[in-house]
């Protein structure tokens, strides 16, 4: 995963968009080692089946120990065994997932539902001449491969325009092998000084990054980007990378002090310690604004604790403004109270 600038000309305009890209194909990863990067990526379905035979073997496998997390040590953290696999190139880690089996199978077994239903509905069509031309078969049939990757690539869709009808076939070998690697990923890297069990728990960090980018997205509103100026997208970017580095130090902060929480429940925590403005009604028409803190709770201020940072976030801010109904000196404004006052 990483970020990537792309720049498109249109009515003569010159566009630049910046794109986080997950899928990372061969052309990206030659991308990133030129600038002497390097990645470590999930592999894509065509290059897992290659390692078929050494899924099936389980020798060499070995177990990832995880223990449950300290707050709850009932929790039961599903079975994860890893392989390595060196070649001349990368280096890859076979891994195999219990609790992604049924996951796996649930997922197929629904698309290939749908695909069928979709197949008899095409063949229907052709039979009662409702589709014709071979051109618009061939592209249906391709909108289905395209709709159904997962499970369209062992059914075999055959148009015959003599004939004028349509058929498809299970090749049952190719489902099989399919079903074989239920649960299964596999992933690539060029570094060659981690072991499997190091390379998975890398990998792994991937939800950690997810979800911080979510909490961003969502609550501190840092998504979508309305910006089309590079440099404001440049800090656009800046800060959200910002951002992350703030999230993750508060918790590590608190897991160095053995304090097993996320940012999210940090955050739910916190939520309720809010900076309010107090409103005090004043002679000669105007208005005592007093920007402050409330008082933190005794679950802020433990949390506070733990982070060292000051109970209250901000000092009172005081600030003489006109009142609310009093439109002929809306614009006078002062931090300090009128002489008629002293």
């Amino acid at each position: 995963m990483y970020i990537r600038k792309i720049v498109s000309t249109h009515a003569g305009k010159r566009y630049e968009k910046y794109v986080l890209v997950e899928s990372v194909r061969t052309p990206n990863l030659a991308e990133i080692t030129s600038r002497k990067l390097h990645y470590l990526v999930a592999a894509r379905q065509p290059e897992r089946d290659r390692w078929l035979a050494e899924f099936d073997d389980d020798e060499e496998f070995v177990g990832v120990v995880r223990a449950p997390s300290p707050r709850n040590p009932l929790q039961k953290k599903t079975r994860v065994r890893v392989k390595l696999r060196r070649t001349e190139n990368a280096t890859y880690v076979l891994c195999v997932s219990e609790g992604r089996v049924k996951k796996d199978r649930a997922i197929r077994e629904k698309h290939e539902k749908r695909l069928l239903a979709d197949l008899e509905k095409l063949r229907a069509r052709v039979e009662k001449g409702g589709l014709q031309k071979s051109d618009k078969i061939n592209e249906a049939i391709g909108r289905l491969k395209e709709r159904y990757p997962r499970v369209a690539r062992y059914y075999a869709m055959q148009y015959d325009a003599d004939a004028g009808s349509f058929s498809y076939t299970l090749d049952a070998e190719r489902r099989a092998r399919a079903e074989a690697l239920d649960g299964s990923y596999l992933l690539r890297t060029d570094r060659t000084d981690l072991s499997a069990d190091e390379a998975w728990r890398i990998y792994v960090m991937l939800t950690r990054v997810e979800n911080a980018f979510r909490a961003m997205k969502s609550p501190l509103e840092e998504r979508p980007i309305f910006h089309h100026v590079e440099r404001r997208v440049e800090t656009h970017i800046f800060l959200c990378v910002l951002a992350y580095h703030l999230l993750i130090s508060i918790e590590k902060t608190l897991l160095e002090r053995g304090i097993h929480t996320s940012w999210e429940s940090v955050r739910e925590a916190l939520q309720t310690h809010q900076v309010c403005t107090v409103v005090l009604p004043a002679p000669h028409g105007l208005e005592l604004h007093v920007r402050r803190a409330s008082t933190p709770e005794s679950a802020h201020r433990q949390i506070y604790d733990w982070l060292q940072v000051p109970h209250q976030p901000i000092r009172p801010i005081k600030r003489w403004v006109p009142a609310s109904n009093d439109l002929d000196r809306s614009d006078q404004k002062s931090d300090e109270p009128p002489n008629s006052l002293d």
